[in-house]
């Protein structure tokens, strides 16, 4: 699984929030996304690799401009995860 990271310009309030977490879910297959406008960020989990740049595409048609994007390899922790 992976996880992305996504500064975002634009957003204001939850609906914001909202209009960015649904274009992704209609554009991509993922197992959580969420954003947040006071952070400018969205957070995407994804089993499979996602095209960044059909990422960003989908997201600036929504209004909203991804200034950066990051991913890192990410495992659930389990309640009895231990390191």
């Amino acid at each position: 699984m992976t996880k992305y990271t996504l500064s975002i310009d634009g957003m204001q309030c939850g609906m914001c929030e909202a209009h960015v977490n649904d274009a992704v879910r209609q554009a991509f297959s993922v197992k959580k996304v969420s954003s947040s406008h006071i952070k400018n960020q969205t957070v995407i989990l994804a089993e499979n690799a996602l095209d960044e740049d059909r990422l960003k595409d989908v997201i600036c048609q929504t209004g909203y401009t991804v200034t950066e994007i990051s991913c890192e390899p990410y495992e659930k922790k389990g309640f009895f995860h231990r390191k």
